[in-house]
Formats: structure tokens, sequence, C-alpha cells
């Protein structure tokens, strides 16, 4: 099963991420990291199929998905 992490210290809430996905499985959180933005995670990791649109779409490169 993949797995997807984000690194929310420094993700900007931007929400490509959450866009692209196809599974519609990434969202962004209610609470807020300590720059002030809204985070995005995954919210049904089973759901996910590895396919990395969420990495690839990434400004900032917060997103690592391993197969």
């Amino acid at each position: 099963m993949p797995k997807v992490s984000f690194n929310e210290k420094l993700c900007k809430g931007c929400g490509l991420c959450v866009t692209v996905c196809p599974k519609k499985i990434v969202a962004l959180k209610k609470e807020l990291n300590d720059k002030g933005y809204h985070p995005a995670e995954v919210t049904d990791a089973e759901k996910c199929i590895g396919c990395a649109f969420c990495a690839t779409i990434c400004p900032d490169c917060v997103i690592t998905v391993e197969k």
C-alpha cells in the first residue's frame, strides 16, 4: 500500500494537491500549522493508489509518496 506524507510545517495550504487527487482523499486540515496555514493531509490512506499527482503538483515539494 502506498504511503503519502506531508511536511506540515512547510505546507502553505495552497490546495493544489486537493484538486488533482483522483480519489478525492486529500484535504486541508482545519488546524493551522506554525506559520498560520491549513496544511494538507490524506483523509483515507487505504484508498490511495500512489499516483503521486499530489507530490508532482506541489510547488514547495512538501509531499512524499512511497510505493
